[in-house]
């Protein structure tokens, strides 16, 4: 005797073609929606490497005024007394401004972080903070 498919056996086919284009279409959507939103603050995060960077570096500087009563000298790279790259790597650093009684600090976008709207973030003894080269105030990006 020949055996019967159960009754609901015969409505589970599988998906139809335009089933799947409407997943697709809504899965498309929400990926445009959400991509330039996540872009965002994978770049609002890197600015954090900078600030860290820049504040590091400018407690090193205090430290070598300590100890030669002078900025005057300070390098960095190999030898210096701070990496010329921020922790992450987004930021190359440099001493812009030295002198016996103060000093300038720069990070500067590099790689996936040049074109920042925040340009280039600077420190300097007195703890002012700046930005410059972007577009936003420095209020909004430090």
């Amino acid at each position: 005797m020949a055996q019967r498919l159960h009754p609901t056996a015969a409505r589970w086919r599988g998906f139809t073609v335009v089933e799947l284009m409407v997943v697709l279409v809504v899965t498309g959507l929400l990926a445009a929606v959400a991509y330039p939103s996540y872009s965002a603050q994978l770049t609002k995060g890197r600015r954090a490497d900078a600030k860290q960077s820049l504040i590091e570096l400018a407690q090193k500087l205090e430290r070598f005024y300590t100890e030669r009563s002078t900025y005057v000298g300070a390098t960095l790279g190999g030898t210096g007394i701070y990496s010329s790259s921020s922790v992450g790597g987004f930021y190359n650093l440099a001493i812009t401004s030295q002198t016996a009684a103060g000093f300038t600090v720069t990070a500067t976008p590099t790689g996936r972080q040049t074109g920042d709207a925040c340009g280039t973030f600077g420190y300097n003894q007195a703890g002012d903070k700046v930005v410059a080269g972007g577009s936003m105030t420095t209020a909004s990006c430090w």
